[in-house]
């Protein structure tokens, strides 16, 4: 059948506006129904002319009805003259590209308070480490591109000896049952309760992306993304996941929502753009209210990406647990590169955590080192300053491009050896040396959150690199 051939003058002559509603219009058939006749779209097309309020929140016509009841005109938005309030720990040691920009999200005129953490570096819209709360609208930028990234430590009641003694299984366990990288998934993906959400019915991207997200269920990310076994060292009896004191082995994964939330980002970052036109040095930082189609989209979409992100790294453990042939006694994890409705100052605000840890009062969290560095498990204390939050590593001291002119694979290998870690995989970008001293980052989030306990890798696996 041959390409739907539709133009403006179409939907003029059956009587539609000649505002924004005809371009929405148009885009939305020539994406969905391109191998539709032309004379079949516009008796669609004059249904939702005729009652665009039936159509309200529908996937495929709700962002047509929006505009034929809005006669709303996109307009460049200006930034304010000041920022909004903000706070930076360890600004000292943060690189003054990740602060200007932080400085930048905050003369939006949907800012009310922000904070950068002491792991802070530049990134694109807000730096990494950046914690912005928004009125009423989410930053697809200020997310991330790998939304709902996250950490996620299983504890077992296995002696961490064995991870010498027995260190062929362990490697074995890792290259037999973690995947890597845009191509790895495993053979036989698992079933996951994710899959029935209605969202990947009703919006037609997620409707397209759902296969891909079935195949890629359980694998791992490349770049800083990871799966290792370690040492774990549980302090005192008033730990919230009730393990007693003392050394466990652990499998801690780091990851986040494989090529499902990439899209989620790329396409709503764009329709952004569109409806939040910028000055260049905010174009990454454009918004979504959430009063519109694409931001209610956006959010249901961002939480699903959420989720799947923790289907995957629950489906890593399990199969993990089952080659160990043991049950954790615990688990603790928690989201990176995600927006929350959280309460600041008595007033509902959408809270976007860009590399930064979730640390409301007593909520447990992970903190991870590189990989000859220890982590940490967490406790948050609530700070107001930092908007409830915390670090969500090291944080970087050299830029990927650098660490690759700078560090050498023999300085890696040694380093590796005098830590007494085994590495599969990665390249030198994400050798040890690229990332910053985690006990001073650390040092400098005292206010934000207690140490419960450590973890120290001992078998890592990332991708090839």
């Amino acid at each position: 059948m041959a390409k739907l051939r539709l133009r403006g003058k179409d939907l003029i002559d059956i009587g539609y506006p000649q505002n924004k509603s005809i371009s929405i219009a148009m885009e939305v058939m020539l994406k969905h129904y391109k191998r539709e006749s032309k004379e079949r779209v516009l008796v669609f097309l004059k249904e939702v002319l005729a009652n665009p309020e039936n159509y309200n929140g529908d996937g495929m016509f709700g962002k047509i009805a929006e505009a034929l009841q809005s006669a709303k005109k996109t307009e460049a938005r200006k930034l304010n003259a000041t920022r909004a309030p903000f706070t930076i720990f360890g600004e000292n040691g943060i690189e003054a590209t990740a602060k200007e920009q932080l400085y930048t999200a905050l003369k939006l005129p949907i800012s009310k308070a922000g904070a950068l953490m002491p792991d802070g570096h530049a990134g694109y819209g807000l730096p990494i480490g950046g914690v912005l709360a928004t009125e009423n609208a989410v930053i697809p930028y200020g997310v991330g591109v790998d939304i709902g990234c996250r950490m996620c430590l299983s504890l077992y009641d296995i002696n961490p000896s064995y991870l010498e003694g027995h260190k062929d299984k362990y490697v074995n366990i890792l290259e037999t049952h973690t995947k890597f990288g845009s191509y790895e998934v495993h053979k036989s993906p698992n079933d996951n309760e994710v899959f029935e959400n209605a969202a990947f019915k009703d919006i037609p991207l997620l409707k397209k992306l759902k296969d891909k997200a079935y195949k890629q269920l359980g694998s791992s990310g490349g770049g800083n993304h990871f799966v290792e076994f370690g040492i774990v060292e549980v302090h005192g009896n008033d730990n919230e996941f009730k393990v007693p004191p003392g050394s466990y082995v652990g499998v801690l994964s780091h990851s986040g929502s494989r090529g499902l939330g990439a899209n989620i980002a790329k396409e709503y970052t764009r329709l952004a753009t569109k409806q939040t036109p910028l000055p260049k040095e905010a174009q990454h930082l454009a918004w979504l209210d959430l009063d519109t189609h694409d931001g209610q989209e956006y959010w249901i979409a961002m939480n699903l990406a959420g989720d799947y992100a923790s289907a995957c790294h629950h489906d890593i453990h399990k199969r993990i647990a089952k080659a160990l042939g043991a049950r954790p006694l615990a688990m603790v994890e928690n989201h990176h590169n995600f927006a929350w409705k959280e309460m600041i100052n008595g007033q509902e605000l959408i809270v976007h955590r860009k590399g930064a840890t979730p640390a409301q009062k007593n909520v447990l969290g992970i903190i991870p080192g590189s990989m000859t560095a220890p982590g940490f498990i967490v406790k948050g204390t609530g700070n107001e300053l930092s908007l409830n939050s915390a670090s969500h590593g090291a944080g970087r001291l050299m830029s990927r491009s650098k660490a690759k002119q700078n560090i050498t694979q023999s300085e890696v290998k040694k380093m590796l050896k005098d830590h007494g870690v085994t590495l599969i995989g990665a390249g030198i970008d994400e050798a040890p040396m690229a990332y910053k001293d985690i006990n001073k980052v650390m040092a400098q989030q005292t206010e934000l959150v207690t140490v419960v306990g450590t973890f120290l890798p001992k078998i890592v696996r990332m991708d090839k690199g």
